[in-house]
């Protein structure tokens, strides 16, 4: 059977594409790390917050929003079901009431060495060593700073 000629214009096919191929990694990816986080008590969205303050405690939401390209409205329920579950605290700048700052709690910074697992099991999921998959991290932070250098948008160049 010959094979299908390609039609100018024409979609190119899912398999040949690097923005699905980067989208769903990221799907595998969280998938395996699923039951590992359930065992955590959390969602993948609140483990980003909280490993954005296990590298630097007590950060204003503004901050933290920034550092994970979201909206300060997105941040603002994942920070109350963080403090909820008694992991962050959050408080005012009493000198600016607007700004409100959010820092780990006991229990949250003790989560940080169960979270540790993460790692572990993407090396043990992906068949990868640790140096492969380094090299494949910085490929892929080097293609999002290229693309955000070109459309604009916020500076990620520090996480």
């Amino acid at each position: 059977m010959k094979k299908p000629r390609s039609v100018k214009g024409a979609p190119v096919p899912l398999e040949d594409q690097l923005c699905y191929s980067i989208y769903s990694a990221n799907m595998a990816i969280q998938r395996a790390y699923k039951p590992l986080l359930d065992d955590l008590g959390l969602t993948y969205p609140q483990y980003l917050v909280l490993n954005v303050l296990w590298r630097e405690d007590r950060q204003n939401v503004g901050t933290i929003a920034d550092r994970l390209g979201l909206e300060s409205s997105t941040l603002t329920p994942l920070l109350k079901r963080l403090a909820e579950a008694g992991l962050v605290h959050r408080a005012r700048n009493p000198e600016n009431e607007r700004q409100v700052f959010v820092q780990l709690t006991e229990k949250g910074h003790a989560l940080r060495t169960r979270a540790g697992c993460l790692g572990d099991a993407l090396l043990s999921f992906s068949g990868e060593t640790a140096q492969r998959l380094a090299v494949l991290n910085a490929d892929i932070r080097h293609l999002r700073d290229a693309i955000y250098d070109k459309i604009g948008g916020w500076d990620l160049s520090g996480s």
